[in-house]
C-alpha cells in the first residue's frame, strides 16, 4: 500500500472455499487476526478446527487463549510448508495478482472496500473449476446445516 504494509488474516471453509470473514490491519498484532475469527464464529457459527501457519500473530497467547477458550482445535501448518495451508495460500495468491498488483491501495479505508468487494464477488459469483463450476456460497450452502444456513 503507498506509503505502508498492508496485512491480512482470511477465514475459509477449506471444504467450499467460501470466505467466512477477513481483516486488514497496518500492523502485525494478533488482534485483527481474532476479529477475523470471531466475525466468521458470530456470522456462520462456531468453527471445529481452525489451521494457520506460524506466523507470529498465529503463535501469539494474544491470538491462541481466545480460540482455545472457545474450545477450537487449533492446527499449525510445519515451518516452511506453505501446501499445509494451501486454500489460503491460494486465496492470498489471487488477491495479489487480481488486487494489490492491479490497483494502487492509497488507504486502509480504500483496501477495505476494494477487498470487500472482491470477496463479495469471489464468494458469490465466482464459479471454482475445483467446485465442478458451483460458487464457494453455493458450494457452503449445499454442505452446511439449515439453521446456520445463511
Amino acid at each position: 500500500m503507498q506509503g505502508g504494509h498492508v496485512y491480512r488474516c482470511g477465514i475459509l471453509d477449506c471444504h467450499s472455499h467460501f470466505g467466512l470473514a477477513w481483516e486488514l490491519s497496518n500492523t502485525l498484532n494478533a488482534s485483527f487476526c481474532v476479529r477475523a475469527v470471531q466475525r466468521a464464529i458470530a456470522r456462520y457459527g462456531p468453527l471445529e478446527v481452525f489451521n494457520t501457519d506460524q506466523g507470529c500473530q498465529f503463535t501469539s497467547a494474544e491470538f491462541t487463549a481466545p480460540l482455545l477458550a472457545l474450545g477450537l482445535k487449533l492446527l499449525m501448518d510445519g515451518k516452511g510448508r506453505c501446501l499445509d495451508n494451501v486454500f489460503v495460500e491460494r486465496l492470498w495468491r489471487t488477491v495479489k495478482y487480481e488486487e494489490v498488483h492491479l490497483k494502487c491501495l492509497v488507504s486502509m479505508v480504500a483496501a477495505h472496500s476494494q477487498w470487500d468487494r472482491f470477496f463479495c464477488f469471489r464468494n458469490e459469483r465466482r464459479p471454482h473449476s475445483s467446485l465442478a463450476e458451483a460458487t464457494p456460497r453455493e458450494t457452503y450452502r449445499a454442505t452446511i446445516p439449515l439453521a446456520v444456513n445463511q
